[in-house]
């Protein structure tokens, strides 16, 4: 069989690439490619957002202002912050080592020519006027100028918004980010790294907008309320703390102002929910770092989030219902034309190495290509490729293969309908078909199909369905994920494909839908995709409309694709996700990459995104919780001029035993709870109460057994009813409860009455012996907060659903 090749333009330019000392001689100079696609932070990125914040801030100048006073155990907040950060830290860079272990396999490379030899080498190493080779499916690395071009074609609507492909000739530049749709070029590298146009673009035109997370644009809303009005309470409580310990005129008598400010520091310690921020981080970080080891890349944090929250998932059959494995099942002769399996060998194999071609070589590996003397590339737009060939006797003629549909659109006379006949027979079998046409001239790529093309035969493909592939879309159907097939195949055989895998599990035989009827108007478009479910045909343009279609009739969308045809459609989805073995282009704009492609890893993916967002819900509650009634505290003592009803030590230990402690344990174990949008709403419509709960019963208890009289007694009573009332909270969130979950809030209890019982614990955070009586009136104030955290509970849990497991 002849080497399969194209009919090039080329130029007298030499291709022989540089010389091994020329290349050393360009990094020296720093003319190398050095890009930042990395999917995971770096080092100094990590420590800084884990250090330098706004809370740490404002808890690292309490420190020192605790610490100048000398009660150094009412500094313990400031170890907490730093165990924090260091947990923090830790928990990203083992992230970001498993990470980028696992991006060093989904790299892109590049093909160079060096010293006369082609070589394949990462395109971080490309230099200045290296000499690149590039094909259908690749990612252009880096700037440069055209030396050698066959049909080249390119998607550039990454950078410039133009969705049309531009046809490029010799001495054309190429743009690095654009991709390569058809054709092959060779072309020498004229701007590398930061000079780049890719580079120079903005981030979000670069590759792709960041992904939305919702649950980190509420905690920055969280976060931005509590920031503007921390400082002037702050001040506030600072003022009225020293009115409290005699006032401005005794500020330096008696060390009042030590007293003044620990109590204050109490108050701000309590207003920032600290922990928050890093336990977010944290379980991002831990989804990203067991995903990885189930070959899943995440290339933006939030992105596993996302599909927690999607509820439509459109899927390319070809590499995800199928493996994407294609052979020759048949080839059906629908005229006499002489050498017509000869001439469909020679346009099938103009493209190169694409699994189409590939199958028809293989299954026609006995002939011998017809000599090909042009030839057009196969586009995804256009859906067909041509050639002109001259056969054994010297007769040349013009073929082109591709979409029936296409190829013969609008015809009816007898050689069309008798070869629509034979495609639908194939096509209602799952199979893929393809016709090959023999035309009066070359078909023009930028002119439509002529309707004189003569049916000669169609080749009949079958491909392989996943084993695992009905399963996975039973699973999504269970979680209340609507599964859209979206494919340029024959409807058809889409079709077919898609009732062989029960894709709506009714069991029923489906009808594909012709993407060439559907409508130009996004509503009604909107209203088709309503009412189907298995669409044909589809242009690359058509995807990204449907993905827009299903976004303004309110449904989170998330795609999979691997071809450069999806790129546009995988970079506007909430959330794309790219097979391993997909284009770069595709892989460039995907937020999640499945490695080993396979399509039943995306049940993790969703196990873990819902994880985060389930428990991260009920994590939440704990934090805002105690901002509510901090904040709510600290305007009580600002308006009665009363002492702080904690010292920091008191909250440190509160703090742990009904929040920290138990928010590590409950934003780990997973959880499916299916998410709802809304996550802002629901957390503080249960926080806000049970901290308006929690205020009272501090303000009771301190009231009734202290106050200005024995704040000792009163700091005291107030820690046990936090912690009682706070482990009721717990237990709300804990829900439904399992035995780990039961020996968590059993040994919180026990670790607060130990702490009470041992002489020197209780002295260490300045715990005063309690009387009986004294025990009841708390025991009183602690029950009553009890049975309104259960009803507050109970209220939620009717109007807004159980923030536990489902």
């Amino acid at each position: 069989m002849e080497t399969p090749h194209t009919t090039q333009e080329t130029s007298t330019t030499p291709v022989s690439g540089l010389t091994g000392a020329e290349v050393e001689q360009r990094v020296a100079d720093g003319k190398v490619n050095i890009t930042d696609d990395r999917s995971s932070r770096s080092i100094s990125a990590i420590l800084r957002a884990n250090t330098f914040t706004l809370f740490n801030l404002i808890l690292a100048t309490a420190l020192v202002l605790v610490l100048s006073t000398g009660r150094w155990p009412d500094a313990a907040f400031g170890f907490v912050m730093i165990i924090n950060i260091v947990i923090g830290v830790v928990t990203e860079l083992r992230a970001k080592r498993t990470l980028d272990k696992l991006a060093i396999l989904s790299a892109p490379h590049a093909v160079v020519t060096r010293d006369g030899s082609q070589q394949r080498i990462e395109i971080d190493e490309i230099v200045l006027d290296d000499v690149v080779h590039i094909s259908t499916g690749d990612q252009v690395p880096a700037d440069g100028e055209c030396l050698a071009v066959g049909g080249l074609e390119v998607d550039e609507s990454l950078l410039t918004g133009e969705s049309k492909p531009v046809r490029k000739a010799i001495g054309d530049e190429l743009l690095s980010g654009s991709a390569i749709v058809a054709g092959t070029a060779t072309y020498r590298v004229t701007r590398v790294g930061a000079d780049g146009y890719a580079n120079r673009l903005t981030a979000a035109a670069k590759k792709f907008s960041r992904a939305h997370s919702e649950l980190q644009a509420g905690i920055n809303t969280i976060l931005k309320w509590v920031s503007l009005l921390i400082v002037p309470i702050a001040l506030l409580l600072a003022n009225s703390q020293l009115r409290a310990t005699g006032g401005w005129s005794n500020v330096l008598v008696d060390d009042n102002w030590k007293d003044a400010i620990v109590q204050a520091v109490a108050g701000v310690v309590g207003m920032i929910p600290d922990g928050l921020v890093l336990l977010t981080s944290m379980n991002f970080a831990l989804a990203a770092m067991l995903l990885a080891r189930q070959k899943v890349l995440v290339q933006e944090l939030p992105a596993v989030e996302i599909l927690a929250r999607v509820d439509v998932l459109c899927l390319d059959k070809t590499g995800t219902i199928t493996d994407g494995t294609v052979a020759l099942r048949d080839i059906q002769l629908l005229a006499d034309v002489d050498e017509a399996q000869e001439a469909l060998l020679a346009v099938a194999t103009a493209d190169g190495g694409n699994a189409t071609s590939q199958a028809l070589a293989e299954g026609l590996g006995e002939l011998t290509s017809a000599k090909r003397l042009e030839a057009v590339p196969f586009s995804s737009a256009r859906k067909w490729s041509a050639a002109a060939t001259e056969d054994s006797a010297g007769v040349v003629a013009n073929w082109v293969l591709g979409a029936p549909e296409v190829l013969l659109a609008g015809r009816s006379d007898n050689d069309a309908r008798r070869a629509i006949e034979a495609v639908l027979d194939q096509a209602g079998t799952g199979a893929r078909v393809l016709l090959l046409a023999r035309a009066t001239a070359l078909p023009d790529p930028d002119v439509p199909l002529s309707a004189d093309l003569e049916p000669v035969l169609i080749a009949v493909l079958g491909e392989h369905i996943r084993s695992d592939a009905a399963q996975t879309l039973a699973y999504f159907r269970d979680q209340g994920v609507t599964a859209k097939v979206i494919s340029g195949d024959n409807p058809a055989t889409v079709a077919a494909i898609a009732t062989e895998v029960d894709l709506l599990g009714t069991g029923q035989n489906l009808v594909g839908y012709d993407a060439r009827d559907l409508p130009a108007d996004p509503d009604e478009l909107a209203q088709v995709l309503r009412e189907h479910h298995v669409f044909g045909r589809v242009v690359p343009e058509q995807k990204r409309a449907i993905v827009h279609a299903l976004q303004s009739d309110g449904h989170v969308v998330a795609m999979t694709g691997d071809g450069v045809n999806d790129s546009l459609a995988l970079k506007d989805a909430d959330l794309g996700i790219a097979m391993g073995n997909g284009a770069a282009a595709a892989k460039a704009v995907a937020r999640i990459v499945l490695l080993d492609g396979r399509f039943s890893t995306l049940p993790g993916v969703l196990g873990q995104g819902r994880r985060v967002m389930a428990n991260m819900e009920r994590v939440s509650t704990l934090f805002l919780t105690k901002a509510a009634y901090s904040f709510l505290l600290a305007l009580a003592v600002v308006l009665l001029s009363w002492p702080y009803p904690f010292l920091p030590r008191h909250l440190t230990l509160a703090s742990a035993l009904t929040i920290g402690i138990p928010a590590f344990f409950l934003a780990l174990p997973p959880n499916n709870r299916r998410y709802v949008a809304g996550f802002l709403k629901r957390v503080l419509s249960y926080a806000i109460p049970v901290g308006v709960v929690l205020g009272a019963g501090i303000f009771v208890s301190y009231s009734y057994l202290g106050g200005n009289e024995n704040p000792e007694l009163g700091r005291t009573a107030t820690t046990a009813v936090l912690i009682g009332a706070g482990l009721w909270l717990v237990g709300t969130l804990a829900r439904p409860f399992t035995w780990w979950k039961v020996g968590l809030l059993g040994g919180l209890a026990a670790a607060g009455i130990t702490a009470y019982q041992i002489d020197f614990v209780r002295d260490f955070f300045e715990l005063e012996v309690v009387g009986w009586a004294n025990w009841a009136a708390c025991a009183v104030c602690m029950v009553v907060a009890w049975v309104l955290i259960e009803l507050i509970y109970r209220w939620h849990c009717k109007k807004w659903g159980a923030l536990a497991d489902a």
